[in-house]
């Protein structure tokens, strides 16, 4: 494979994508199992803590690069070979919509909500029914959202070793 714009948008984009699925995979079998050990209050106060952490420039370029770089390694790869176009419109399709769109969609608009709590202020009752709301459906569509990740992933992927073969 030749060192072109063209190689380095393919592997900037298997880059990021690797690096968002990762991290979406690594939450899943580390942060929510040990956040589930957590007494509720503790849980709450932990994910608001998260929540506003990961708003940063880094998790930024990751999770929005990943989206960017997939769509133009798509747009290079029509006019290239047709297995490889299909294969990154699919990868991009799978993290736009699957992981992009449920994040914003969904876990956002959830985060969102528990910023706002003040949780100092609610009884007992009221922080555990709110935490089994939010954790059930917040760890669902990080699920959904990883699994569409780490398939947009695995496609990219496969362009490159499609394309290491030619």
């Amino acid at each position: 494979m030749e060192l072109s714009l063209k190689s380095f948008i393919l592997f900037g984009s298997v880059i990021l994508t690797g690096l968002s699925a990762g991290l979406f995979y690594a939450w899943s079998v580390s942060v929510i199992p040990g956040t589930q050990k957590l007494a509720n209050p503790t849980y709450l106060e932990t994910m608001q803590s998260i929540n506003r952490a990961i708003l940063n420039p880094r998790f930024f370029l990751i999770f929005f690069g990943s989206a960017v770089f997939l769509s133009i390694a798509s747009i290079y790869e029509f006019h290239t070979n047709k297995v490889t176009f299909w294969l990154m419109l699919s990868a991009s399709i799978f993290y736009l919509f699957g992981t992009v769109g449920v994040t914003a969609l969904g876990n956002v608009p959830l985060n969102d909500q528990l910023d706002l709590m003040k949780l100092a202020e609610l009884n007992s009752d009221k922080i555990d029914a709110f935490r089994t709301f939010y954790e059930t459906k917040w760890n669902r569509l990080h699920l959904i959202r990883t699994v569409f990740a780490v398939m947009a992933f695995m496609l990219s992927l496969l362009t490159v070793f499609i394309e290491t073969k030619k």
